[in-house]
């Protein structure tokens, strides 16, 4: 082998030597680069309405994408986590949702969830006939806005005021233990507590069915992901539709996944929904691009009750709140 031939050979090795050392660097370049993967996440308390958010998880419909469901003890912390950045999306009622947007204006609905038809209460002991026995008795309530409202449109159907009764600030995990161990005589309260409690004999003084379309659930986003994270909010609707449609098809499978959330039976799950209804993806486009105006209507109402309450210090625009663009591809075919 003469010293041309060696000495190409040096030169070919050395290329493609190179040709590695560059590429490993481009690589590692590159990957320097590479924005994180900024997680979606999506606080929910106990509410067996928000179950399907659990049950898509569960069935995989986010396992490509960035969303964690994250559950917290009541919507309290949900908004404090909204307002921090903690969390970036979370369920929540139109009070709440109204509460939340007074000091911080940059949320969004982007989906209805569902209404509350029964499921939100007042229990009483078995002795109390009518809401208004509850006048000088101990009446247990979650601090957040929605517990402070179902109570207050209690009390308004009774004709009895905050004044007329003693109120006993109570966590959701505490509900069911104070009311058993006579610490309440009454308790404001919901699914799984309680059915739990009217196992155990209690009795229902007000229930939101007095109230119709008043206790609604939606998905709040802050303003500021609308844009960075649309692909996973999109994957995240339609998870949650893919997850009622599993749930119209394998009730009782689907039932048995989201009890467990709860801690209940799928039984006892599936007798709890019966007290909620689920809004429809065309409902959802109708009541958000506000072609149908009554939840605005509604709202609007809801808003100047809750000033009269003082549980709003202004009036609050909820159509600025409320955004479609999720649901504006829908044509009247779609399921």
């Amino acid at each position: 082998m003469n010293n041309r031939t060696i000495s190409a050979k040096k030169s070919l090795i050395h290329f493609f030597s190179l040709g590695i050392l560059i590429c490993i660097s481009l690589g590692i370049l590159i990957s320097c680069f590479e924005q994180p993967i900024t997680p979606l996440l999506v606080g929910v308390n106990n509410w067996p309405g928000f179950a399907p958010l659990y049950l898509a998880e569960q069935l995989g419909y986010y396992q490509n994408s960035s969303i964690h469901i994250v559950d917290y003890p009541s919507t309290t912390e949900v908004s404090s986590g909204l307002r921090s950045g903690n969390l970036q999306a979370g369920g929540m009622s139109i009070d709440e949702t109204l509460i939340l947007a007074e000091t911080f204006p940059e949320v969004r609905a982007i989906m209805l969830i569902d209404v509350s038809n029964g499921a939100d209460v007042i229990l009483g002991k078995p002795e109390l006939k009518t809401l208004a026995d509850i006048k000088g008795k101990k009446v247990g309530v979650e601090n957040t806005a929605l517990g402070a409202y179902i109570l207050s449109r209690g009390l308004d159907k009774a004709g009895l005021s905050l004044q007329d009764i003693t109120v006993v600030s109570l966590g959701y995990s505490e509900h069911e233990a104070a009311f058993k161990q006579g610490e309440v005589d009454a308790v404001v309260t919901f699914e799984p507590v309680r059915s739990n409690l009217l196992a155990t004999g209690a009795k229902v003084l007000f229930d939101s069915s007095k109230i119709p379309g008043e206790v609604v659930d939606m998905l709040v986003v802050r303003q500021d992901i609308l844009e960075t994270q649309s692909k996973n909010l999109e994957q995240l609707v339609r998870g949650w539709f893919m997850a009622l449609d599993y749930f119209k098809k394998e009730p009782e499978n689907a039932a048995e996944i989201m009890a467990k959330r709860g801690g209940i039976t799928a039984k006892e799950f599936l007798s709890s929904l019966k007290l909620l209804s689920f809004f429809t993806p065309i409902e959802n486009k109708k009541l958000l691009s506000q072609t149908d105006p009554s939840l605005v209507n509604s709202a609007k109402k809801l808003s100047k009750l809750m000033q009269n309450k003082e549980l709003l210090q202004s009036n609050i625009d909820f159509s600025s709140l409320l955004d479609a663009r999720f649901f504006t591809q829908l044509n009247q075919s779609n399921p």
